[in-house]
Protein backbone atom coordinates (compact mmCIF):
# COMPACT_ATOMS: atom_id res chain seq x y z
CA UNK A 1 0.00 0.00 0.00
CA UNK A 2 1.41 3.40 -0.68
CA UNK A 3 2.05 5.54 2.30
CA UNK A 4 -0.24 8.46 0.55
CA UNK A 5 -3.24 5.61 0.90
CA UNK A 6 -1.60 4.85 4.57
CA UNK A 7 -1.87 8.35 5.23
CA UNK A 8 -5.58 8.88 4.07
CA UNK A 9 -6.65 5.91 5.95
CA UNK A 10 -4.87 7.14 9.18
CA UNK A 11 -6.14 10.83 8.81
CA UNK A 12 -10.29 9.15 7.99
CA UNK A 13 -10.15 6.70 11.05
CA UNK A 14 -10.09 4.02 8.73
CA UNK A 15 -7.98 2.29 11.14
CA UNK A 16 -7.91 0.07 14.46
CA UNK A 17 -5.65 0.35 16.89
CA UNK A 18 -4.59 -2.98 19.66
CA UNK A 19 -2.45 -2.39 22.58
CA UNK A 20 -1.74 -5.90 24.79
CA UNK A 21 0.25 -6.04 28.40
CA UNK A 22 2.79 -8.71 27.81
CA UNK A 23 4.92 -9.88 30.67
CA UNK A 24 8.07 -8.14 29.64
CA UNK A 25 6.56 -5.78 26.64
CA UNK A 26 3.52 -3.50 26.40
CA UNK A 27 3.06 -3.18 22.63
CA UNK A 28 0.74 -1.14 20.80
CA UNK A 29 0.14 -1.68 17.06
CA UNK A 30 -2.31 0.37 14.55
CA UNK A 31 -3.46 -1.41 11.38
CA UNK A 32 -5.21 -0.58 8.73
CA UNK A 33 -8.69 -1.69 8.78
CA UNK A 34 -8.86 -2.33 5.00
CA UNK A 35 -5.38 -4.68 4.52
CA UNK A 36 -5.05 -5.52 7.83
CA UNK A 37 -1.41 -4.58 7.40
CA UNK A 38 0.66 -2.82 10.42
CA UNK A 39 0.91 1.17 9.96
CA UNK A 40 2.65 1.98 12.99
CA UNK A 41 4.20 0.32 16.39
CA UNK A 42 5.13 1.60 19.97
CA UNK A 43 6.55 -0.39 23.26
CA UNK A 44 8.01 -0.12 26.34
CA UNK A 45 9.45 -2.81 28.27
CA UNK A 46 8.64 -3.86 31.70
CA UNK A 47 9.15 -6.21 34.06
CA UNK A 48 7.11 -7.48 36.98
CA UNK A 49 8.73 -7.53 40.43
CA UNK A 50 9.12 -9.70 43.33
CA UNK A 51 7.60 -8.31 46.20
CA UNK A 52 6.98 -10.07 49.96
CA UNK A 53 7.03 -13.14 47.56
CA UNK A 54 4.30 -12.57 44.97
CA UNK A 55 4.75 -11.07 41.98
CA UNK A 56 3.74 -7.75 40.93
CA UNK A 57 3.15 -4.38 38.99
CA UNK A 58 2.06 -1.15 40.47
CA UNK A 59 -0.54 0.65 38.86
CA UNK A 60 1.86 3.45 38.40
CA UNK A 61 3.84 0.68 36.14
CA UNK A 62 1.07 -0.10 34.16
CA UNK A 63 0.24 4.06 33.59
CA UNK A 64 3.37 4.78 32.95
CA UNK A 65 3.59 1.55 30.18
CA UNK A 66 0.39 2.26 28.62
CA UNK A 67 0.87 5.94 28.05
CA UNK A 68 4.84 5.31 26.85
CA UNK A 69 3.39 2.68 24.26
CA UNK A 70 0.96 4.75 22.75
CA UNK A 71 2.95 7.65 22.54
CA UNK A 72 5.77 5.83 20.70
CA UNK A 73 2.90 4.61 18.27
CA UNK A 74 1.63 8.63 18.09
CA UNK A 75 5.54 9.57 17.30
CA UNK A 76 6.20 6.69 15.06
CA UNK A 77 2.66 7.84 12.81
CA UNK A 78 4.02 11.35 13.06
CA UNK A 79 7.60 10.69 11.77
CA UNK A 80 6.11 8.20 8.54
CA UNK A 81 3.14 10.02 7.70
CA UNK A 82 3.48 13.77 9.01
CA UNK A 83 0.33 13.96 10.93
CA UNK A 84 -0.94 13.37 14.76
CA UNK A 85 -3.16 10.84 15.61
CA UNK A 86 -5.78 12.22 16.51
CA UNK A 87 -8.44 9.55 16.23
CA UNK A 88 -8.64 5.63 15.23
CA UNK A 89 -11.77 3.24 14.23
CA UNK A 90 -11.54 1.26 17.11
CA UNK A 91 -9.39 0.53 20.37
CA UNK A 92 -8.98 -2.78 22.56
CA UNK A 93 -7.00 -3.66 25.02
CA UNK A 94 -5.52 -7.05 26.26
CA UNK A 95 -3.44 -8.06 28.40
CA UNK A 96 -1.69 -11.65 29.95
CA UNK A 97 -4.66 -13.34 31.74
CA UNK A 98 -5.46 -14.13 35.29
CA UNK A 99 -4.10 -12.39 38.34
CA UNK A 100 -5.97 -11.06 40.94
CA UNK A 101 -6.34 -7.07 41.05
CA UNK A 102 -9.39 -6.11 43.72
CA UNK A 103 -11.34 -2.87 44.56
CA UNK A 104 -13.43 -1.92 47.00
CA UNK A 105 -16.40 0.13 46.43
CA UNK A 106 -14.67 3.20 46.20
CA UNK A 107 -12.58 1.70 43.33
CA UNK A 108 -9.39 1.70 45.29
CA UNK A 109 -7.04 -1.09 44.71
CA UNK A 110 -7.10 -3.07 48.07
CA UNK A 111 -3.80 -5.11 47.63
CA UNK A 112 -1.12 -5.22 45.39
CA UNK A 113 -2.06 -6.66 41.62
CA UNK A 114 -0.91 -10.36 41.60
CA UNK A 115 0.17 -11.57 38.41
CA UNK A 116 -0.70 -15.27 37.11
CA UNK A 117 2.65 -16.12 37.99
CA UNK A 118 2.39 -16.43 41.59
CA UNK A 119 2.02 -19.95 42.78
CA UNK A 120 0.90 -19.26 45.96
CA UNK A 121 -2.82 -20.84 45.45
CA UNK A 122 -2.45 -24.54 45.19
CA UNK A 123 -4.80 -25.29 48.25
CA UNK A 124 -7.43 -23.13 46.56
CA UNK A 125 -6.69 -24.76 43.26
CA UNK A 126 -7.20 -28.02 44.87
CA UNK A 127 -10.26 -27.20 47.17
CA UNK A 128 -11.87 -25.49 44.06
CA UNK A 129 -10.94 -28.41 41.33
CA UNK A 130 -12.48 -31.19 43.64
CA UNK A 131 -15.51 -29.05 44.00
CA UNK A 132 -16.43 -28.06 41.01
CA UNK A 133 -14.46 -31.09 38.98
CA UNK A 134 -13.49 -28.75 36.91
CA UNK A 135 -9.71 -27.68 36.91
CA UNK A 136 -9.00 -24.04 38.26
CA UNK A 137 -5.77 -23.46 37.61
CA UNK A 138 -3.74 -22.17 40.32
CA UNK A 139 -3.31 -18.67 38.54
CA UNK A 140 -6.70 -17.79 37.95
CA UNK A 141 -8.26 -14.56 39.65
CA UNK A 142 -10.73 -17.06 41.83
CA UNK A 143 -8.47 -19.37 42.89
CA UNK A 144 -6.36 -15.87 44.10
CA UNK A 145 -9.48 -14.80 45.26
CA UNK A 146 -10.41 -17.88 47.05
CA UNK A 147 -6.50 -18.00 48.91
CA UNK A 148 -7.21 -14.88 50.00
CA UNK A 149 -10.45 -15.90 52.01
CA UNK A 150 -8.47 -19.47 53.24
CA UNK A 151 -5.37 -17.19 54.43
CA UNK A 152 -7.95 -14.77 56.54
CA UNK A 153 -6.87 -12.06 54.57
CA UNK A 154 -8.21 -8.75 56.00
CA UNK A 155 -9.46 -7.28 52.70
CA UNK A 156 -11.13 -9.94 51.65
CA UNK A 157 -14.85 -8.68 53.35
CA UNK A 158 -14.04 -5.40 51.40
CA UNK A 159 -13.98 -6.93 47.89
CA UNK A 160 -16.05 -4.75 45.85
CA UNK A 161 -14.99 -5.90 42.17
CA UNK A 162 -12.01 -7.79 41.01
CA UNK A 163 -10.87 -8.35 37.70
CA UNK A 164 -8.01 -9.05 35.25
CA UNK A 165 -5.43 -6.62 34.20
CA UNK A 166 -6.89 -5.97 30.48
CA UNK A 167 -10.23 -5.71 32.50
CA UNK A 168 -8.91 -3.31 34.74
CA UNK A 169 -7.35 -0.88 31.88
CA UNK A 170 -10.49 -1.05 29.86
CA UNK A 171 -12.70 0.03 33.07
CA UNK A 172 -10.59 3.22 33.59
CA UNK A 173 -10.73 4.40 30.07
CA UNK A 174 -14.24 3.49 29.56
CA UNK A 175 -16.33 3.17 32.45
CA UNK A 176 -17.31 -0.03 31.99
CA UNK A 177 -16.59 -2.86 33.94
CA UNK A 178 -17.32 -5.75 31.24
CA UNK A 179 -13.97 -8.62 29.73
CA UNK A 180 -13.97 -10.65 27.05
CA UNK A 181 -15.71 -14.13 27.06
CA UNK A 182 -11.99 -15.49 26.45
CA UNK A 183 -10.28 -13.46 29.42
CA UNK A 184 -13.12 -13.94 31.61
CA UNK A 185 -12.65 -18.02 30.88
CA UNK A 186 -9.26 -17.32 32.86
CA UNK A 187 -11.42 -15.69 36.33
CA UNK A 188 -13.65 -18.13 36.30
CA UNK A 189 -15.69 -21.29 34.60
CA UNK A 190 -17.44 -20.24 31.32
CA UNK A 191 -20.60 -22.15 30.15
CA UNK A 192 -19.89 -23.04 26.59
CA UNK A 193 -24.01 -22.86 26.23
CA UNK A 194 -24.04 -18.99 27.43
CA UNK A 195 -21.05 -18.01 27.33
CA UNK A 196 -21.43 -16.53 30.60
CA UNK A 197 -20.28 -17.23 33.98
CA UNK A 198 -21.26 -20.91 35.03
CA UNK A 199 -23.86 -20.15 37.24
CA UNK A 200 -24.04 -23.78 39.14
CA UNK A 201 -20.64 -23.20 39.63
CA UNK A 202 -21.00 -19.86 41.30
CA UNK A 203 -24.03 -21.15 43.64
CA UNK A 204 -21.26 -23.79 44.67
CA UNK A 205 -19.08 -20.67 45.83
CA UNK A 206 -21.87 -19.30 47.48
CA UNK A 207 -22.08 -21.94 49.52
CA UNK A 208 -18.84 -22.02 50.97
CA UNK A 209 -18.37 -21.73 54.38
CA UNK A 210 -15.64 -18.63 53.59
CA UNK A 211 -17.96 -17.02 51.22
CA UNK A 212 -21.08 -17.32 53.77
CA UNK A 213 -18.63 -15.36 55.99
CA UNK A 214 -18.52 -12.54 53.33
CA UNK A 215 -20.78 -9.52 52.89
CA UNK A 216 -20.92 -10.09 49.28
CA UNK A 217 -22.02 -13.08 46.69
CA UNK A 218 -19.67 -13.79 44.09
CA UNK A 219 -21.92 -12.37 41.05
CA UNK A 220 -21.82 -8.66 42.75
CA UNK A 221 -17.91 -9.20 42.07
CA UNK A 222 -17.35 -10.18 38.80
CA UNK A 223 -17.36 -7.88 35.33
CA UNK A 224 -20.28 -8.57 32.99
CA UNK A 225 -19.31 -11.05 29.91
CA UNK A 226 -19.38 -10.07 26.52
CA UNK A 227 -18.06 -11.83 23.09
CA UNK A 228 -16.41 -10.74 20.84
CA UNK A 229 -18.10 -7.87 18.39
CA UNK A 230 -20.49 -7.07 21.25
CA UNK A 231 -20.73 -3.17 22.58
CA UNK A 232 -17.68 -2.52 24.79
CA UNK A 233 -18.79 1.27 25.52
CA UNK A 234 -15.70 4.09 24.10
CA UNK A 235 -13.34 6.17 25.07
CA UNK A 236 -14.23 8.98 27.82
CA UNK A 237 -12.66 12.31 27.79
CA UNK A 238 -11.20 11.07 30.93
CA UNK A 239 -9.68 7.94 29.20
CA UNK A 240 -8.55 9.89 25.96
CA UNK A 241 -6.51 11.89 28.63
CA UNK A 242 -5.41 9.08 30.66
CA UNK A 243 -4.29 7.15 27.39
CA UNK A 244 -2.54 10.14 25.75
CA UNK A 245 -1.99 13.16 28.77
CA UNK A 246 -0.80 15.23 24.94
CA UNK A 247 -4.68 15.61 24.81
CA UNK A 248 -4.18 15.15 20.88
CA UNK A 249 -6.77 11.68 21.23
CA UNK A 250 -9.91 12.08 20.62
CA UNK A 251 -12.64 10.79 22.97
CA UNK A 252 -15.70 8.89 21.27
CA UNK A 253 -13.76 5.89 19.93
CA UNK A 254 -15.52 2.45 19.79
CA UNK A 255 -13.46 0.07 22.19
CA UNK A 256 -13.86 -3.80 22.09
CA UNK A 257 -14.57 -6.10 24.69
CA UNK A 258 -10.95 -6.48 26.77
CA UNK A 259 -9.51 -10.08 25.71
CA UNK A 260 -7.15 -11.77 27.06
CA UNK A 261 -3.21 -13.08 25.27
CA UNK A 262 -4.79 -16.40 24.68
CA UNK A 263 -7.57 -15.03 22.76
CA UNK A 264 -5.53 -12.65 20.75
CA UNK A 265 -2.69 -15.36 19.79
CA UNK A 266 -6.11 -17.18 18.72
CA UNK A 267 -6.58 -14.33 16.35
CA UNK A 268 -3.08 -13.52 15.23
CA UNK A 269 -3.62 -17.50 14.10
CA UNK A 270 -6.68 -17.59 12.89
CA UNK A 271 -7.31 -20.60 15.49
CA UNK A 272 -10.93 -19.75 16.71
CA UNK A 273 -12.88 -22.74 14.22
CA UNK A 274 -13.40 -25.94 15.72
CA UNK A 275 -10.31 -28.36 15.32
CA UNK A 276 -7.65 -25.42 15.17
CA UNK A 277 -4.50 -24.82 17.37
CA UNK A 278 -1.92 -22.94 18.06
CA UNK A 279 1.10 -22.24 20.00
CA UNK A 280 1.66 -18.74 21.69
CA UNK A 281 5.40 -18.34 22.83
CA UNK A 282 6.70 -15.55 24.84
CA UNK A 283 7.56 -14.83 28.75
CA UNK A 284 5.25 -17.91 29.36
CA UNK A 285 4.04 -20.57 26.31
CA UNK A 286 0.44 -22.07 25.88
CA UNK A 287 -1.08 -24.04 23.17
CA UNK A 288 -4.41 -24.10 22.93
CA UNK A 289 -7.00 -26.15 20.96
CA UNK A 290 -11.09 -25.75 19.99
CA UNK A 291 -12.58 -28.60 21.01
CA UNK A 292 -14.51 -30.50 19.04
CA UNK A 293 -16.08 -32.70 21.66
CA UNK A 294 -15.96 -32.47 25.79
CA UNK A 295 -13.40 -34.07 28.01
CA UNK A 296 -14.38 -37.27 29.39
CA UNK A 297 -12.14 -36.79 32.11
CA UNK A 298 -11.33 -34.01 34.76
CA UNK A 299 -7.07 -32.91 34.20
CA UNK A 300 -5.68 -30.55 36.12
CA UNK A 301 -3.28 -29.91 33.44
CA UNK A 302 -5.77 -28.85 31.04
CA UNK A 303 -7.44 -25.82 31.46
CA UNK A 304 -10.33 -25.01 29.95
CA UNK A 305 -11.01 -21.67 28.32
CA UNK A 306 -12.90 -20.05 25.63
CA UNK A 307 -12.12 -18.46 22.64
CA UNK A 308 -13.19 -15.33 21.66
CA UNK A 309 -16.38 -15.98 20.46
CA UNK A 310 -17.20 -18.10 23.18
CA UNK A 311 -16.36 -21.63 21.52
CA UNK A 312 -14.66 -23.92 24.40
CA UNK A 313 -10.90 -24.47 24.01
CA UNK A 314 -8.32 -26.88 26.12
CA UNK A 315 -5.36 -25.54 26.43
CA UNK A 316 -1.78 -26.76 27.96
CA UNK A 317 -0.53 -23.48 29.90
CA UNK A 318 3.38 -22.93 31.15
CA UNK A 319 4.65 -20.26 33.34
CA UNK A 320 8.27 -20.68 32.30
CA UNK A 321 9.28 -20.40 28.37
CA UNK A 322 11.86 -17.38 27.01
CA UNK A 323 13.16 -15.55 30.16
CA UNK A 324 15.88 -18.27 30.81
CA UNK A 325 16.73 -18.69 26.77
CA UNK A 326 16.84 -14.67 26.83
CA UNK A 327 19.51 -14.34 29.76
CA UNK A 328 21.95 -16.98 28.06
CA UNK A 329 21.40 -14.88 24.70
CA UNK A 330 22.64 -12.10 27.00
CA UNK A 331 25.45 -13.85 27.92
CA UNK A 332 26.00 -14.36 24.54
CA UNK A 333 26.41 -11.35 24.16
CA UNK A 334 28.37 -9.79 26.64
CA UNK A 335 31.18 -12.70 24.88
CA UNK A 336 30.46 -11.17 21.54
CA UNK A 337 31.15 -7.36 23.53
CA UNK A 338 34.18 -9.11 25.54
CA UNK A 339 35.74 -10.03 22.25
CA UNK A 340 34.86 -6.37 20.66
CA UNK A 341 32.43 -7.64 18.25
CA UNK A 342 29.70 -5.62 18.15
CA UNK A 343 26.55 -7.99 16.95
CA UNK A 344 22.99 -6.97 16.90
CA UNK A 345 19.90 -9.09 18.41
CA UNK A 346 18.55 -10.11 15.44
CA UNK A 347 21.74 -11.47 13.98
CA UNK A 348 22.69 -13.06 17.50
CA UNK A 349 19.10 -14.74 17.73
CA UNK A 350 19.64 -16.00 14.36
CA UNK A 351 23.04 -17.78 14.69
CA UNK A 352 22.16 -19.62 17.88
CA UNK A 353 18.86 -20.70 16.73
CA UNK A 354 20.07 -22.32 13.93
CA UNK A 355 23.09 -23.91 15.71
CA UNK A 356 20.60 -25.91 17.51
CA UNK A 357 19.16 -27.92 14.31
CA UNK A 358 22.63 -27.35 12.53
CA UNK A 359 24.75 -30.71 11.81
CA UNK A 360 26.81 -30.30 15.55
CA UNK A 361 23.55 -30.84 16.86
CA UNK A 362 22.25 -34.49 18.37
CA UNK A 363 18.73 -35.37 17.63
CA UNK A 364 18.43 -35.44 21.56
CA UNK A 365 20.60 -32.70 22.50
CA UNK A 366 23.54 -34.97 23.50
CA UNK A 367 22.67 -35.81 26.72
CA UNK A 368 22.39 -32.19 27.86
CA UNK A 369 19.54 -30.62 30.09
CA UNK A 370 18.04 -27.54 30.76
CA UNK A 371 15.11 -26.49 33.22
CA UNK A 372 13.80 -22.98 32.49
CA UNK A 373 12.12 -22.43 35.75
CA UNK A 374 12.06 -18.63 36.58
CA UNK A 375 9.01 -19.15 38.87
CA UNK A 376 7.04 -22.32 39.58
CA UNK A 377 5.36 -24.39 36.99
CA UNK A 378 1.99 -26.08 38.01
CA UNK A 379 2.41 -29.13 35.26
CA UNK A 380 5.85 -30.13 36.81
CA UNK A 381 4.51 -29.73 40.03
CA UNK A 382 6.86 -27.10 41.44
CA UNK A 383 5.96 -24.37 43.68
CA UNK A 384 8.60 -22.24 42.60
CA UNK A 385 11.04 -22.25 40.34
CA UNK A 386 14.76 -21.90 39.62
CA UNK A 387 16.70 -22.34 36.75
CA UNK A 388 19.22 -24.89 35.97
CA UNK A 389 21.65 -26.51 33.70
CA UNK A 390 22.34 -29.96 33.54
CA UNK A 391 24.71 -32.83 32.25
CA UNK A 392 26.76 -35.73 32.64
CA UNK A 393 30.13 -36.03 32.06
CA UNK A 394 29.58 -38.20 29.09
CA UNK A 395 27.26 -35.59 27.38
CA UNK A 396 28.29 -33.82 24.11
CA UNK A 397 28.83 -30.38 25.06
CA UNK A 398 29.07 -28.12 21.72
CA UNK A 399 27.14 -24.71 20.82
CA UNK A 400 24.70 -26.78 19.13
CA UNK A 401 23.44 -29.16 21.36
CA UNK A 402 23.26 -26.04 24.07
CA UNK A 403 20.90 -24.50 22.53
CA UNK A 404 19.03 -27.55 21.06
CA UNK A 405 18.80 -28.30 25.07
CA UNK A 406 17.22 -24.46 25.96
CA UNK A 407 14.70 -24.91 23.14
CA UNK A 408 13.93 -28.56 24.12
CA UNK A 409 13.47 -27.71 27.75
CA UNK A 410 11.42 -24.63 26.94
CA UNK A 411 8.65 -26.82 24.98
CA UNK A 412 8.76 -30.04 27.38
CA UNK A 413 6.13 -28.29 30.30
CA UNK A 414 3.71 -27.09 27.87
CA UNK A 415 3.90 -30.84 26.03
CA UNK A 416 2.53 -32.72 29.27
CA UNK A 417 -0.60 -31.00 28.75
CA UNK A 418 -0.59 -31.51 24.75
CA UNK A 419 -0.27 -35.47 25.27
CA UNK A 420 -2.63 -35.61 27.78
CA UNK A 421 -5.36 -33.71 24.76
CA UNK A 422 -4.22 -35.78 22.01
CA UNK A 423 -3.38 -39.09 23.49
CA UNK A 424 -5.58 -39.57 26.43
CA UNK A 425 -8.91 -37.45 25.27
CA UNK A 426 -8.54 -37.75 21.46
CA UNK A 427 -8.66 -34.26 20.56
CA UNK A 428 -8.53 -33.85 16.98
CA UNK A 429 -6.01 -31.33 15.43
CA UNK A 430 -6.64 -30.02 12.22
CA UNK A 431 -4.26 -27.28 12.19
CA UNK A 432 -1.24 -25.97 14.61
CA UNK A 433 -0.12 -22.34 14.10
CA UNK A 434 3.04 -21.07 16.08
CA UNK A 435 3.23 -17.04 16.68
CA UNK A 436 5.03 -15.09 19.22
CA UNK A 437 8.79 -13.69 18.53
CA UNK A 438 10.53 -16.91 18.69
CA UNK A 439 9.35 -17.72 15.22
CA UNK A 440 10.65 -14.73 13.95
CA UNK A 441 14.06 -17.19 12.83
CA UNK A 442 12.85 -18.54 10.15
CA UNK A 443 12.06 -22.77 10.68
CA UNK A 444 14.47 -23.34 13.91
CA UNK A 445 11.68 -23.08 16.66
CA UNK A 446 9.10 -24.65 14.41
CA UNK A 447 10.77 -27.33 13.18
CA UNK A 448 11.90 -27.83 17.14
CA UNK A 449 7.91 -27.20 18.00
CA UNK A 450 7.10 -29.71 15.40
CA UNK A 451 9.12 -32.88 16.91
CA UNK A 452 8.09 -31.84 20.23
CA UNK A 453 4.39 -32.48 19.08
CA UNK A 454 4.98 -34.98 16.70
CA UNK A 455 2.85 -32.84 14.10
CA UNK A 456 2.99 -30.11 11.66
CA UNK A 457 3.28 -27.00 12.41
CA UNK A 458 2.37 -23.87 10.57
CA UNK A 459 3.95 -20.03 11.01
CA UNK A 460 1.89 -17.46 9.25
CA UNK A 461 3.18 -14.05 7.71
CA UNK A 462 1.21 -12.54 10.95
CA UNK A 463 3.78 -14.39 13.20
CA UNK A 464 5.52 -12.43 14.56
CA UNK A 465 3.06 -9.61 15.04
CA UNK A 466 1.46 -11.21 17.85
CA UNK A 467 -1.31 -10.14 20.35
CA UNK A 468 -1.43 -6.73 19.98
CA UNK A 469 -1.93 -6.97 16.19
CA UNK A 470 -4.43 -9.48 17.35
CA UNK A 471 -6.51 -7.27 19.88
CA UNK A 472 -6.23 -4.42 16.48
CA UNK A 473 -8.18 -7.45 14.38
CA UNK A 474 -10.40 -7.87 17.14
CA UNK A 475 -11.28 -4.20 17.40
CA UNK A 476 -11.88 -3.66 14.00
CA UNK A 477 -14.43 -7.17 14.28
CA UNK A 478 -16.35 -4.34 16.01
CA UNK A 479 -17.42 -3.37 12.49
CA UNK A 480 -18.36 -6.76 11.09
CA UNK A 481 -19.94 -8.40 13.34
CA UNK A 482 -23.11 -9.39 11.82
CA UNK A 483 -20.33 -12.55 10.68
CA UNK A 484 -19.17 -15.02 12.25
CA UNK A 485 -15.70 -13.95 13.68
CA UNK A 486 -13.96 -17.29 12.26
CA UNK A 487 -15.49 -16.22 8.81
CA UNK A 488 -14.53 -13.07 9.48
CA UNK A 489 -11.02 -13.79 9.79
CA UNK A 490 -10.90 -16.21 7.30
CA UNK A 491 -12.28 -14.39 4.24
CA UNK A 492 -11.39 -10.77 5.35
CA UNK A 493 -8.14 -10.70 7.28
CA UNK A 494 -6.74 -13.87 6.26
CA UNK A 495 -7.38 -14.17 2.75
CA UNK A 496 -4.21 -13.14 1.52
CA UNK A 497 -1.88 -14.10 4.35
CA UNK A 498 1.24 -16.80 3.57
CA UNK A 499 2.73 -19.46 5.80
CA UNK A 500 4.81 -22.01 5.71
CA UNK A 501 4.79 -25.37 7.38
CA UNK A 502 6.97 -27.54 9.10
CA UNK A 503 6.40 -31.60 8.81
CA UNK A 504 8.06 -33.45 11.74
CA UNK A 505 11.12 -34.79 11.16
CA UNK A 506 10.88 -38.63 12.98
CA UNK A 507 14.73 -38.19 14.00
CA UNK A 508 13.65 -34.82 15.65
CA UNK A 509 10.38 -36.57 17.01
CA UNK A 510 12.76 -39.81 18.77
CA UNK A 511 15.27 -37.19 19.53
CA UNK A 512 12.47 -35.27 21.64
CA UNK A 513 10.91 -38.09 23.18
CA UNK A 514 14.24 -39.15 24.93
CA UNK A 515 15.23 -35.62 25.92
CA UNK A 516 11.42 -35.23 27.52
CA UNK A 517 11.74 -38.65 29.35
CA UNK A 518 14.75 -38.03 30.61
CA UNK A 519 13.56 -33.86 31.66
CA UNK A 520 10.82 -35.91 33.99
CA UNK A 521 13.01 -38.37 35.68
CA UNK A 522 15.47 -35.74 36.23
CA UNK A 523 13.41 -33.04 37.78
CA UNK A 524 14.37 -33.79 41.34
CA UNK A 525 17.16 -31.67 40.42
CA UNK A 526 14.75 -28.97 40.16
CA UNK A 527 13.49 -29.41 43.68
CA UNK A 528 16.92 -30.03 44.91
CA UNK A 529 18.01 -26.45 43.37
CA UNK A 530 14.65 -24.85 44.73
CA UNK A 531 15.58 -26.42 48.62
CA UNK A 532 19.38 -25.30 48.37
CA UNK A 533 19.06 -21.53 46.03
CA UNK A 534 17.58 -18.51 47.72
CA UNK A 535 14.61 -17.44 45.76
CA UNK A 536 15.66 -13.67 46.19
CA UNK A 537 19.38 -12.60 46.13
Amino acid sequence: MERSTQAGSISSGRTSLGIEFGSTRIKAVLIDSQTYETLASGDYGWENRLEDGLWTYSLDDIWTGLQSAYAALAADVEERYGQPLATTGAIGFSAMMHGYLAFDKDGELLVPFRTWRNTNTHEAHEKLSELFQYNIPERWSIAHLYQCMLDGEEHVPSVAYFTTLAGYVHWKLTGRKVLGVGDASGMFPIDPKTHDWNKRFIAQFDELEESKAQPWKLTDLLPQVLVAGQDAGTLTEAGAKLLDPSGVLQAGIAVAPPEGDAGTGMIATNSVRVGTGNVSAGTSIFATVVLDHSLAKFHPEIDLVSTPAGEAAGMSHANNFTSDLNAWVSVFSDFADALGVKVGGGELYSALFNAAIGPQADPDAGGLLNYCFYSGEFLAGLEEGRPVFARGPESRMNLANFMRAQLFGAFCPVTIGMNIMTRQEDVKVTSMVGHGGIFKTPRVAQKILAGAFNAPITVMSTAAEGGAWGMAVLADYLGHADMPLEDYLESCVFKDAQSTTEQPDPKDVEGFQAFFEQFEKSLPIERAAIESISLER
